[in-house]
């Protein structure tokens, strides 16, 4: 049997271990690197916006927002039509309780409604940033806040009065539903939650009905008469539920709007109005229900 060979030893030399064979190298242009990520595809260029698609952006934002309230309150006003009652019997709460007895799941459901009721507004908004644009354009952020402020101010005193004395004379002739604007139990967080109800109102609204509406139907070519006619008519729309009063005096508030924001460019100060007329409506009958004989409750 042969053993391991044994390495000769000279004197005053010393060997080393042969190193192993490195594997052959393959050739490689400097100018064309092997890439060790994979090739991703481009991206589409972005669609043009048409007449056809724009149209379809507007039904689309109002199907999942104002369009659908508009079907809904019409057949609610329906079932209120055809009740073996006066309309002026009948009620339409605003702000009711939905779970009633649970008041922190109640004040949960009111603050996910209020959250997702905002969604066809963040909609809006990245409608109009794909076309290179934002809701600045709208006039909806906080660059000229003291005068939308003193704006919305003096348009919700002359709106909500006016629009009070309608109600009441409404509901005196028989033609709209005694309206409790709010249902709510007496807890801590009845008066915030009708706040914020009021300012989401308020936004999806104006940004919508007001805002976006009057610039897609522009650039879809309407004319400025059908343009508001539209607008004030989806206004009250979604408003019949209240009765022929609701209807009548929110198309009217519809087409001041209209006029106002064009005048303006800004859909910020009748946010602010419609936030006030809401939140002293709100709370002003929570404050007030009960204690003046004026106020039908």
């Amino acid at each position: 049997m042969i053993g391991p060979t044994r390495p000769i030893i000279v004197p005053g030399c010393t060997l080393r271990a042969p190193r192993p064979a490195r594997p052959p190298r393959h050739p490689r242009s400097r100018s064309n690197p092997v890439s060790t990520t994979e090739t991703l595809p481009a991206l589409p260029q972005p669609v043009r916006l048409t007449r056809r698609l724009m149209g379809q952006e507007l039904l689309l934002v109002l199907g999942l927002s104002l369009g659908a309230s508009g079907v809904s309150a019409l057949i609610s006003f329906t079932g209120s039509l055809t009740a073996n009652k006066s309309l002026k019997s009948q009620q339409a709460t605003l702000n009711g309780s939905i779970t009633p007895g649970r008041p922190w799941l109640d004040l949960t459901w009111h603050l996910f409604d209020i959250a997702t009721a905002l969604v066809p507004v963040a909609l809006v908004a990245y409608l109009l940033i794909r076309e290179g644009s934002s809701l600045r354009a709208l006039g909806f952020d906080l660059t000229r806040r003291w005068s939308d402020l003193g704006k919305g101010v003096v348009v919700a005193a002359v709106i909500g009065g006016s629009g009070l004395a309608l109600y009441l004379g409404a509901r005196a002739s028989g033609a709209n539903l005694t309206v409790v604007p709010s249902g709510l139990p007496a807890v801590w967080w009845r008066i915030p939650v009708l706040i914020l109800s009021a300012a989401q109102n308020a936004v999806v609204e104006e940004v919508i009905v007001v805002g976006y509406m009057l610039r897609r139907l522009n650039q879809l070519g309407w004319s400025w008469p059908a343009i508001v006619a539209a607008s004030a008519l989806l206004r009250g729309s979604y408003h019949l539920y209240q009765g022929v009063g609701g209807f009548f005096g929110n198309v009217v508030m519809g087409v001041i709007f209209c006029y106002l924001y064009r005048r303006w460019g800004r859909v910020a100060p009748l946010v602010i109005a419609h936030t006030l007329i809401d939140t002293v409506a709100f709370v002003g009958f929570v404050l007030l229900a009960g204690h003046v004989s004026w106020l039908p409750t």
